[in-house]
């Protein structure tokens, strides 16, 4: 089984949109694929996958039986535990660690050839804890957004990354730019190229860039995979994951 992190130094930046669509894509190819979102504060892995009304099962009080999302993709998430849509997980440290410890030990997988692991921002206990627990992580993928005050915080992501000894297998640039509906011109909203500069500047592999595009908020708010829609996004998509099987080397 192959373990990789999506992370970022600063939220916002669609870093579950890269997780979740990168577990659809890997599911897709015919691969045993799970997904964990160990954001407990802010989860949004159910809804981008459509199985926000699922709960997690269990065959006795030392397993966790994940949600099937389709046959060949799997998820755990805190807000499949939660009663309702606006119930907030308040924890300290203490207790997100432990529930770290439980569903790394306790949720029944199977087999699979991934597991993508949608971590929350910044660098403190759950990136820490799954560091630590999953000692054995491929690496991981750093997400931000073009414009200079994201790369600044998402590059401390980088450094966490290497501090722990964990490889990062390469940067994901999202938002990098919005195509007029009306002339067809790019608009570089959030700047341009400062995820690639960035990548360049540390000497790590620059996987790709992703457009700001309706398509991708359409897909993410149906659950539905942004492989299944016709946008240059799917295709700029198809890419990044290209890139990421040769740091993988496969």
């Amino acid at each position: 089984m192959k373990k990789i992190v999506v992370m970022s130094g600063k939220g916002g930046v669609g870093k579950s949109t890269v997780a979740a669509n990168l577990a659809f894509k890997l599911s897709s190819e015919g691969n045993q694929v799970g997904i964990f979102d160990s954001d407990f504060h802010g989860p949004s892995i159910p809804q981008m996958l459509n199985v926000k009304e699922d709960v997690l099962g269990a065959k006795d009080e030392q397993s966790i039986e994940p949600v099937q999302v389709n046959p060949n993709l799997k998820a755990v998430s805190m807000e499949f535990l939660l009663p309702d849509n606006d119930s907030a997980v308040i924890w300290r440290g203490p207790m997100k660690m432990k529930a770290i410890k439980d569903f790394q030990e306790k949720v029944q997988w199977g087999d699979l050839d991934y597991l993508v692991i949608d971590l929350p921002p910044g660098t403190g206990d759950e990136p820490l804890s799954i560091a630590q627990q999953f000692n054995d992580l491929e690496g991981s993928i750093i997400v931000t957004t073009p414009q200079k005050v994201a790369v600044q915080a998402v590059r401390r992501s980088i450094d966490f990354s290497k501090k722990v000894g964990m490889k990062v297998l390469g940067v994901v640039e999202n938002m990098s730019t919005l195509t007029c509906p009306n002339c067809g011109e790019e608009i570089d909203v959030f700047g341009s190229g400062g995820g690639e500069k960035m990548a360049e500047e540390l000497d790590i592999s620059f996987l790709g860039s992703i457009p700001l595009d309706p398509d991708i908020m359409k897909s993410g708010e149906e659950g539905k995979s942004l492989i299944e829609t016709d946008s240059k996004s799917s295709e700029m998509f198809e890419n990044i994951v290209m890139n990421l099987k040769k740091e993988l080397g496969e």
